[in-house]
């Protein structure tokens, strides 16, 4: 198996395309070509998972953050960061990083936090929006089923878990075909009429050019009609954060120690918010104060996250019980999503490659 396919099924899940436009997810070093004789998975890259991935003879490293963020003005060896780029380099390991689009996908980031903590009926704390585009377009009826399997297949008509999704509608068409048309109904040279249906399917706007040409390919008419519009919805695939329901509510304190215990942190900040116990809650991977406001605007009774600053904790404490749990401690459980997904692609392609993850050393002390 080459690296290539393990990327298109990341992305699959997680696609470069919902991530934040500033980040840079996806091949930072090495080829796409390369076969994969084993997989490190890792928050970061530093030099400890480079040795680690050279000890267990792994040529392909998964990390979550990217190695690469900014561009790259010069390669002075000196530099901390160059000196992993040369040594990746010498060492034929390939770097690719699932950053923003896997914190933004379901199953991702937060999702991976919100299970580790043990919330159910998990669903995003803030949905993606303006990321989708509406087909309609106009078909004969015995054409339907088929051009909706085939647009299904490139990516259209998914809505959460379904798939397939569309909206028929009956009505007429009309046209005219001049002297060099080859019309599939009726004649060319005279005024028809014939029974159509409007047919609508919603996809990823970064779907685009590969809709259009499904249609195109595989639509009965010689110049099929469509129309594409941009929607202003709240997608329900991509999204922000996570929230969702402890099985029952715990006093603010025993869930603190439950955050505290489940996701291995050193330190826990907390506020008191304004309730006892805590039921619904929300949660972030990474740093996500930015969502705190949707958080009490949703009714959620605590927001764990990391990386609140102190006068976030003085402005929303007491309308929600703010929990800082690190940075690193609620982006780990990731990993093991990842895994788990990783496993079972490979495995599902006769294929025996060994996957494991790096647990980073703390690379912040603490006096205890």
């Amino acid at each position: 198996m080459k690296h290539k396919e393990i990327f298109k099924f990341i992305e699959n899940w997680a696609p470069l395309e919902i991530a934040w436009e500033k980040d840079n997810p996806g091949l930072q070093i090495g080829s796409t070509e390369e076969i994969t004789k084993g997989i490190v998975l890792s928050l970061d890259i530093t030099d400890d998972v480079i040795e680690f991935a050279k000890k267990e003879k792994c040529n392909l490293i998964i990390s979550h953050h990217p190695l690469i963020f900014f561009p790259i003005k010069s390669l002075n060896f000196s530099d901390y960061k160059n000196s992993l780029i040369r040594d990746l380099i010498n060492n034929d390991i390939t770097i690719y990083s699932a950053h923003t689009n896997l914190d933004f996908t379901k199953n991702g980031v937060s999702f991976a936090l919100a299970k580790k903590l043990g919330l159910e009926k998990i669903t995003f704390l803030e949905n993606a929006p303006q990321t989708q585009f509406k087909l309609v377009t106009f078909v004969p009826e015995q054409n339907v089923r088929d051009l909706i399997n085939r647009l299904s297949e490139a990516g259209a008509g998914v809505i959460g878990d379904y798939t397939h999704c569309s909206y028929k509608l009956h009505g007429k068409g009309t046209f005219f075909g001049q002297e060099n048309t080859s019309p599939r109904v009726g004649m060319k040279g005279r005024l028809e009429e014939v029974d159509e249906i409007r047919l609508e399917m919603i996809f990823e706007k970064w779907k685009l050019n590969r809709i259009i040409r499904t249609l195109l390919s595989n639509h009965p008419y010689e110049e099929p009609a469509y129309d594409i519009y941009p929607l202003m919805n709240r997608n329900v695939n991509y999204g922000y954060g996570a929230k969702g329901f402890l099985k029952k509510k715990l006093p603010l304190s025993k869930f603190v120690e439950l955050v505290k215990k489940n996701l291995k942190s050193r330190v826990v900040k907390f506020s008191e918010g304004n309730k006892k116990y805590v039921a619904k809650i929300a949660v972030c991977g990474g740093s996500g104060s930015d969502l705190i406001q949707k958080a009490i605007s949703e009714g959620c009774d605590a927001f764990v996250t990391s990386d609140i600053k102190y006068h976030s904790f003085l402005d929303y404490g007491k309308s929600i019980a703010l929990i800082d749990a690190g940075h690193y401690y609620t982006e780990i459980p990731i990993l093991e999503e990842l895994e788990k997904r990783l496993k079972e692609f490979i495995s599902s392609q006769k294929e025996k490659i060994k996957i494991v993850k790096f647990l980073q050393k703390a690379i912040i002390k603490f006096v205890e």
